[in-house]
Protein backbone atom coordinates (compact mmCIF):
# COMPACT_ATOMS: atom_id res chain seq x y z
CA UNK A 1 0.00 0.00 0.00
CA UNK A 2 1.25 3.06 -0.93
CA UNK A 3 -0.05 6.55 0.74
CA UNK A 4 0.85 10.03 -0.03
CA UNK A 5 -0.01 12.64 2.87
CA UNK A 6 -0.21 16.52 1.91
CA UNK A 7 -1.72 18.35 4.65
CA UNK A 8 -2.26 21.94 5.24
CA UNK A 9 -0.94 23.00 9.22
CA UNK A 10 -3.04 23.27 11.76
CA UNK A 11 -2.57 26.71 12.10
CA UNK A 12 -1.49 27.11 16.28
CA UNK A 13 -1.12 23.60 16.82
CA UNK A 14 0.90 21.17 14.16
CA UNK A 15 2.84 22.57 10.91
CA UNK A 16 2.58 20.66 7.74
CA UNK A 17 5.14 18.55 8.40
CA UNK A 18 4.52 17.36 11.97
CA UNK A 19 0.65 17.08 10.87
CA UNK A 20 2.10 14.71 8.23
CA UNK A 21 4.28 12.69 10.56
CA UNK A 22 1.53 11.96 13.06
CA UNK A 23 -0.42 10.70 10.51
CA UNK A 24 2.00 8.94 9.22
CA UNK A 25 2.85 7.18 12.70
CA UNK A 26 -1.03 6.07 12.94
CA UNK A 27 -0.71 4.49 9.14
CA UNK A 28 2.57 2.34 10.45
CA UNK A 29 1.20 1.30 13.68
CA UNK A 30 -1.69 -0.63 11.47
CA UNK A 31 0.33 -1.37 8.27
CA UNK A 32 4.10 -1.93 8.74
CA UNK A 33 4.83 -2.41 5.44
CA UNK A 34 2.87 0.80 3.59
CA UNK A 35 5.02 2.99 1.70
CA UNK A 36 3.92 6.67 3.15
CA UNK A 37 5.26 9.71 1.83
CA UNK A 38 4.61 13.27 3.23
CA UNK A 39 4.67 16.12 1.00
CA UNK A 40 4.48 19.99 2.68
CA UNK A 41 1.53 21.57 2.15
CA UNK A 42 0.44 25.33 2.41
CA UNK A 43 -1.57 28.08 -0.21
CA UNK A 44 1.23 30.22 -0.57
CA UNK A 45 -0.04 32.34 2.71
CA UNK A 46 1.17 32.64 6.05
CA UNK A 47 2.75 29.42 6.70
CA UNK A 48 4.15 28.91 3.36
CA UNK A 49 7.83 28.94 4.18
CA UNK A 50 7.49 26.85 7.19
CA UNK A 51 6.24 24.64 5.26
CA UNK A 52 8.49 24.25 2.17
CA UNK A 53 11.63 24.48 4.36
CA UNK A 54 10.55 22.22 6.68
CA UNK A 55 9.73 19.65 3.68
CA UNK A 56 11.81 20.26 1.04
CA UNK A 57 15.38 20.19 3.56
CA UNK A 58 15.56 24.07 3.19
CA UNK A 59 17.07 26.88 5.23
CA UNK A 60 15.39 29.83 6.62
CA UNK A 61 16.98 33.18 7.05
CA UNK A 62 16.81 35.80 8.70
CA UNK A 63 17.57 39.84 8.44
CA UNK A 64 16.30 43.59 9.34
CA UNK A 65 14.59 45.02 6.85
CA UNK A 66 12.64 48.02 6.07
CA UNK A 67 9.10 48.17 7.41
CA UNK A 68 5.85 49.21 6.26
CA UNK A 69 6.43 52.62 8.45
CA UNK A 70 10.02 52.60 7.16
CA UNK A 71 10.90 51.16 11.00
CA UNK A 72 13.37 48.12 11.65
CA UNK A 73 11.64 44.87 11.67
CA UNK A 74 12.93 41.29 11.15
CA UNK A 75 11.80 39.44 9.00
CA UNK A 76 12.52 35.41 7.89
CA UNK A 77 12.32 33.51 3.94
CA UNK A 78 13.34 30.56 3.30
CA UNK A 79 16.15 29.67 0.56
CA UNK A 80 15.72 25.87 -1.02
CA UNK A 81 19.19 25.22 -2.03
CA UNK A 82 19.31 22.81 -4.55
CA UNK A 83 16.98 24.75 -6.70
CA UNK A 84 17.64 28.30 -5.75
CA UNK A 85 14.84 29.33 -4.77
CA UNK A 86 13.71 31.75 -2.03
CA UNK A 87 10.31 31.45 -0.41
CA UNK A 88 9.21 35.10 0.31
CA UNK A 89 6.25 35.88 2.46
CA UNK A 90 5.82 39.82 1.95
CA UNK A 91 3.96 40.23 5.43
CA UNK A 92 6.87 39.15 6.93
CA UNK A 93 8.45 42.68 5.50
CA UNK A 94 4.90 44.88 5.14
CA UNK A 95 2.05 43.08 6.67
CA UNK A 96 -0.68 44.58 8.28
CA UNK A 97 -0.24 42.97 11.58
CA UNK A 98 3.27 45.05 11.81
CA UNK A 99 1.41 48.47 11.99
CA UNK A 100 -0.26 49.42 15.11
CA UNK A 101 -4.11 49.91 14.49
CA UNK A 102 -3.92 53.30 15.42
CA UNK A 103 -1.25 54.19 12.55
CA UNK A 104 -2.84 52.21 9.58
CA UNK A 105 -2.92 54.39 6.80
CA UNK A 106 -2.00 53.23 3.34
CA UNK A 107 -0.74 56.42 2.68
CA UNK A 108 2.22 55.83 4.54
CA UNK A 109 2.82 52.52 4.23
CA UNK A 110 5.38 51.12 2.07
CA UNK A 111 6.74 47.32 0.96
CA UNK A 112 10.63 48.68 0.34
CA UNK A 113 11.24 45.73 3.42
CA UNK A 114 9.98 42.98 0.29
CA UNK A 115 12.61 44.32 -1.96
CA UNK A 116 14.97 43.77 1.01
CA UNK A 117 14.71 40.72 0.91
CA UNK A 118 14.96 39.86 -2.91
CA UNK A 119 17.81 41.58 -2.91
CA UNK A 120 19.45 39.69 -0.26
CA UNK A 121 18.31 36.50 -1.62
CA UNK A 122 19.49 37.39 -4.98
CA UNK A 123 23.14 38.01 -3.63
CA UNK A 124 22.73 34.63 -1.62
CA UNK A 125 22.45 32.82 -5.60
CA UNK A 126 18.93 32.45 -5.71
CA UNK A 127 17.43 33.08 -9.06
CA UNK A 128 13.76 31.75 -8.66
CA UNK A 129 10.88 32.95 -6.21
CA UNK A 130 7.94 31.83 -4.78
CA UNK A 131 5.79 34.82 -2.92
CA UNK A 132 3.26 35.02 -1.17
CA UNK A 133 1.38 38.11 -1.11
CA UNK A 134 -1.18 37.98 1.41
CA UNK A 135 -2.29 40.65 4.52
CA UNK A 136 -0.27 43.42 3.38
CA UNK A 137 -0.66 46.93 5.20
CA UNK A 138 -0.02 48.92 1.89
CA UNK A 139 -1.38 50.05 -1.54
CA UNK A 140 2.03 51.49 -3.01
CA UNK A 141 1.70 49.41 -6.52
CA UNK A 142 5.14 47.70 -5.22
CA UNK A 143 6.54 51.20 -5.80
CA UNK A 144 8.89 50.57 -2.40
CA UNK A 145 10.05 47.09 -3.19
CA UNK A 146 10.91 48.11 -6.69
CA UNK A 147 12.79 51.03 -5.23
CA UNK A 148 14.73 48.77 -3.24
CA UNK A 149 15.60 46.94 -6.54
CA UNK A 150 17.07 49.76 -8.16
CA UNK A 151 14.28 51.21 -10.08
CA UNK A 152 13.35 54.78 -9.78
CA UNK A 153 10.55 56.98 -9.79
CA UNK A 154 11.01 60.59 -10.66
CA UNK A 155 8.13 63.72 -10.13
CA UNK A 156 7.50 66.08 -12.47
CA UNK A 157 10.74 68.33 -11.44
CA UNK A 158 12.66 64.98 -12.30
CA UNK A 159 13.47 64.39 -8.23
CA UNK A 160 13.56 61.20 -6.28
CA UNK A 161 9.51 60.16 -5.21
CA UNK A 162 9.77 58.63 -1.70
CA UNK A 163 7.65 56.15 -0.09
CA UNK A 164 4.30 55.24 0.56
CA UNK A 165 0.71 54.95 -1.82
CA UNK A 166 1.04 59.06 -1.46
CA UNK A 167 3.59 58.88 -3.70
CA UNK A 168 1.84 57.44 -6.73
CA UNK A 169 0.14 60.72 -7.66
CA UNK A 170 3.65 62.41 -8.08
CA UNK A 171 4.96 59.53 -10.33
CA UNK A 172 5.61 61.20 -14.18
CA UNK A 173 9.01 59.04 -15.13
CA UNK A 174 9.90 55.59 -14.54
CA UNK A 175 13.26 54.98 -14.90
CA UNK A 176 14.81 51.09 -15.13
CA UNK A 177 18.71 51.29 -15.99
CA UNK A 178 19.81 51.27 -12.13
CA UNK A 179 17.54 48.40 -11.41
CA UNK A 180 19.77 45.07 -10.41
CA UNK A 181 20.94 43.31 -13.29
CA UNK A 182 20.64 39.74 -11.81
CA UNK A 183 16.85 40.86 -11.77
CA UNK A 184 17.11 39.49 -15.87
CA UNK A 185 17.79 35.95 -14.53
CA UNK A 186 15.20 35.27 -12.29
CA UNK A 187 11.74 34.16 -12.02
CA UNK A 188 9.11 34.72 -10.32
CA UNK A 189 5.92 32.98 -9.17
CA UNK A 190 3.25 34.93 -7.44
CA UNK A 191 0.93 33.18 -5.21
CA UNK A 192 -2.36 35.22 -5.93
CA UNK A 193 -6.02 34.30 -5.22
CA UNK A 194 -7.60 37.14 -5.90
CA UNK A 195 -8.26 38.83 -9.48
CA UNK A 196 -9.35 42.30 -9.01
CA UNK A 197 -7.80 44.92 -11.31
CA UNK A 198 -5.15 47.79 -10.33
CA UNK A 199 -7.73 50.36 -9.81
CA UNK A 200 -11.68 51.15 -10.21
CA UNK A 201 -14.31 50.07 -7.78
CA UNK A 202 -13.10 46.45 -7.96
CA UNK A 203 -9.24 47.56 -7.60
CA UNK A 204 -6.48 47.72 -4.70
CA UNK A 205 -7.72 50.65 -3.05
CA UNK A 206 -11.73 50.53 -3.64
CA UNK A 207 -11.55 46.86 -1.81
CA UNK A 208 -8.74 46.49 0.62
CA UNK A 209 -7.96 50.11 1.47
CA UNK A 210 -10.66 50.50 3.97
CA UNK A 211 -9.12 47.18 6.00
CA UNK A 212 -6.31 48.63 5.87
CA UNK A 213 -7.08 52.02 7.57
CA UNK A 214 -8.15 54.25 4.44
CA UNK A 215 -10.70 56.85 4.77
CA UNK A 216 -12.88 57.16 1.77
CA UNK A 217 -10.68 60.37 1.21
CA UNK A 218 -8.19 58.17 1.27
CA UNK A 219 -9.16 55.45 -0.71
CA UNK A 220 -9.86 58.53 -3.86
CA UNK A 221 -6.60 59.58 -3.63
CA UNK A 222 -4.59 55.56 -3.42
CA UNK A 223 -7.21 55.34 -6.67
CA UNK A 224 -6.32 57.95 -8.94
CA UNK A 225 -2.48 57.61 -7.36
CA UNK A 226 -2.87 54.04 -9.04
CA UNK A 227 -4.20 55.30 -12.08
CA UNK A 228 -1.22 57.30 -12.31
CA UNK A 229 0.87 54.99 -11.63
CA UNK A 230 -0.08 52.56 -14.66
CA UNK A 231 -0.40 55.40 -17.24
CA UNK A 232 3.31 56.45 -16.75
CA UNK A 233 4.38 52.10 -16.99
CA UNK A 234 2.42 52.58 -20.44
CA UNK A 235 4.03 55.76 -21.01
CA UNK A 236 7.85 54.86 -20.34
CA UNK A 237 7.16 50.91 -20.59
CA UNK A 238 4.66 50.04 -22.95
CA UNK A 239 2.72 48.07 -20.67
CA UNK A 240 -0.71 48.44 -20.38
CA UNK A 241 -1.73 45.71 -17.36
CA UNK A 242 -3.85 47.49 -14.85
CA UNK A 243 -6.56 45.23 -15.99
CA UNK A 244 -4.85 41.95 -15.86
CA UNK A 245 -6.81 40.02 -13.25
CA UNK A 246 -4.97 39.74 -9.64
CA UNK A 247 -2.72 42.70 -10.39
CA UNK A 248 -4.46 44.55 -7.57
CA UNK A 249 -3.30 41.90 -5.06
CA UNK A 250 -1.57 43.62 -1.66
CA UNK A 251 -2.25 46.81 -2.63
CA UNK A 252 -1.06 46.76 -6.04
CA UNK A 253 2.08 44.73 -5.56
CA UNK A 254 1.07 41.87 -7.73
CA UNK A 255 1.30 44.95 -10.68
CA UNK A 256 4.57 45.49 -10.01
CA UNK A 257 5.41 42.02 -10.28
CA UNK A 258 3.70 41.11 -13.28
CA UNK A 259 5.13 44.32 -15.07
CA UNK A 260 8.50 44.84 -13.86
CA UNK A 261 9.63 41.65 -12.66
CA UNK A 262 7.63 39.36 -15.33
CA UNK A 263 5.92 37.56 -12.49
CA UNK A 264 3.57 34.92 -12.58
CA UNK A 265 0.36 35.36 -10.89
CA UNK A 266 -1.27 31.38 -10.00
CA UNK A 267 -3.11 30.62 -7.23
CA UNK A 268 -0.93 29.34 -4.34
CA UNK A 269 -1.97 25.98 -4.04
CA UNK A 270 -0.97 25.78 -7.79
CA UNK A 271 2.27 27.16 -6.95
CA UNK A 272 3.21 24.92 -4.10
CA UNK A 273 1.84 21.68 -5.81
CA UNK A 274 4.48 22.58 -8.43
CA UNK A 275 7.33 23.52 -6.81
CA UNK A 276 6.94 20.26 -4.50
CA UNK A 277 6.47 18.19 -7.59
CA UNK A 278 3.23 16.42 -5.92
CA UNK A 279 2.06 14.82 -8.96
CA UNK A 280 4.59 12.75 -9.91
CA UNK A 281 4.16 10.92 -6.07
CA UNK A 282 0.16 10.65 -6.44
CA UNK A 283 0.34 8.84 -9.72
CA UNK A 284 0.53 4.98 -8.41
CA UNK A 285 -0.79 5.94 -4.97
CA UNK A 286 -3.40 4.00 -3.47
CA UNK A 287 -4.62 6.82 -0.67
CA UNK A 288 -4.11 10.31 -0.38
CA UNK A 289 -4.32 12.18 3.14
CA UNK A 290 -5.05 16.01 3.49
CA UNK A 291 -6.44 18.38 5.63
CA UNK A 292 -6.41 21.30 7.63
CA UNK A 293 -7.21 23.16 10.92
CA UNK A 294 -10.87 23.44 9.99
CA UNK A 295 -13.35 22.31 6.85
CA UNK A 296 -15.88 24.11 6.10
CA UNK A 297 -17.26 25.34 2.90
CA UNK A 298 -14.46 27.46 2.34
CA UNK A 299 -12.07 24.97 2.11
CA UNK A 300 -14.48 23.52 -0.52
CA UNK A 301 -13.73 27.04 -2.40
CA UNK A 302 -10.49 25.56 -2.94
CA UNK A 303 -8.24 26.12 0.00
CA UNK A 304 -5.35 23.98 -0.22
CA UNK A 305 -6.87 20.36 0.49
CA UNK A 306 -8.81 20.97 -2.56
CA UNK A 307 -6.09 21.70 -4.94
CA UNK A 308 -4.80 18.51 -3.36
CA UNK A 309 -8.15 16.63 -3.75
CA UNK A 310 -8.34 17.57 -7.22
CA UNK A 311 -5.01 16.42 -8.47
CA UNK A 312 -5.74 13.14 -6.87
CA UNK A 313 -9.34 12.78 -8.28
CA UNK A 314 -7.15 12.85 -11.65
CA UNK A 315 -5.01 9.62 -11.41
CA UNK A 316 -8.48 8.05 -9.68
CA UNK A 317 -6.88 8.10 -5.94
CA UNK A 318 -9.50 7.87 -2.95
CA UNK A 319 -8.63 11.02 -0.98
CA UNK A 320 -9.23 10.88 2.92
CA UNK A 321 -9.50 14.45 4.94
CA UNK A 322 -8.63 14.97 8.73
CA UNK A 323 -8.98 18.27 10.44
CA UNK A 324 -9.09 19.54 14.31
CA UNK A 325 -12.99 20.73 13.27
CA UNK A 326 -15.41 20.03 10.91
CA UNK A 327 -18.38 22.18 10.12
CA UNK A 328 -21.92 21.75 9.36
CA UNK A 329 -21.26 22.82 5.57
CA UNK A 330 -18.49 20.61 5.21
CA UNK A 331 -20.00 17.76 3.62
CA UNK A 332 -19.54 20.34 0.47
CA UNK A 333 -15.91 18.91 0.31
CA UNK A 334 -17.44 15.85 -0.60
CA UNK A 335 -18.62 17.67 -3.41
CA UNK A 336 -15.53 18.51 -4.57
CA UNK A 337 -14.05 15.33 -4.63
CA UNK A 338 -13.23 14.09 -1.40
CA UNK A 339 -14.08 10.29 -0.70
CA UNK A 340 -14.39 10.85 3.19
CA UNK A 341 -13.58 13.47 6.04
CA UNK A 342 -12.85 13.16 9.85
CA UNK A 343 -12.21 15.17 12.80
CA UNK A 344 -9.61 14.17 15.18
CA UNK A 345 -11.37 15.38 18.42
CA UNK A 346 -12.37 12.01 20.37
CA UNK A 347 -14.33 14.18 23.43
CA UNK A 348 -14.91 17.56 24.10
CA UNK A 349 -11.85 19.93 25.33
CA UNK A 350 -11.45 23.27 25.45
CA UNK A 351 -9.88 24.63 22.42
CA UNK A 352 -6.53 25.76 24.36
CA UNK A 353 -5.86 21.97 25.04
CA UNK A 354 -7.48 20.60 21.98
CA UNK A 355 -4.81 23.12 20.21
CA UNK A 356 -1.69 21.94 22.19
CA UNK A 357 1.03 20.23 19.78
CA UNK A 358 0.99 16.72 21.64
CA UNK A 359 -2.54 16.06 22.00
CA UNK A 360 -3.49 17.22 18.45
CA UNK A 361 -0.21 14.81 17.07
CA UNK A 362 -1.95 11.85 19.83
CA UNK A 363 -5.24 12.60 18.53
CA UNK A 364 -4.04 12.12 14.47
CA UNK A 365 -2.30 9.62 14.80
CA UNK A 366 -5.09 7.63 16.95
CA UNK A 367 -7.65 8.71 14.56
CA UNK A 368 -5.60 7.86 11.53
CA UNK A 369 -4.59 4.66 13.24
CA UNK A 370 -8.73 3.42 13.05
CA UNK A 371 -9.36 4.56 9.69
CA UNK A 372 -7.02 2.18 8.40
CA UNK A 373 -8.04 -0.30 10.68
CA UNK A 374 -10.84 -0.35 8.69
CA UNK A 375 -9.44 0.14 5.47
CA UNK A 376 -7.21 -2.91 6.83
CA UNK A 377 -10.41 -4.98 7.42
CA UNK A 378 -12.19 -3.79 4.28
CA UNK A 379 -9.49 -5.41 2.18
CA UNK A 380 -8.95 -8.75 4.33
CA UNK A 381 -12.95 -8.99 3.71
CA UNK A 382 -12.66 -8.56 -0.26
CA UNK A 383 -9.63 -11.04 -0.42
CA UNK A 384 -11.76 -13.96 1.41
Amino acid sequence: MKVVIAIDSLKGSLSSVEAGNAIKEGILRVNKEASVTIIPLADGGEGTVEALVEGMNGEMQTLTVTGPLSENVEAHYGILPNSQTAIIEMAQAAGLPLVPSELRNPLNTTTYGVGEIIKEAIQKGCRHFVVGIGGSATNDAGVGMLQALGFEFLDASGQLVGRGGRVLNEIAQVKTDGKLKELDECTFKIACDVTNPLFGLNGAAHIYGPQKGATPEIVAELDRGLVNFSEVVKKDLNLDLAHVPGVGAAGGLGYAFKAFLNGELESGIDIIIKETNLESHLTDADFVITGEGRLDQQTAMGKAPIGVTKLANKHGIKVIALAGSLSDDAHHCNDAGMSAFFSIQKSPIPLTEAMKPEVAAKNMTDTTSQIFKLISALDQKRSV
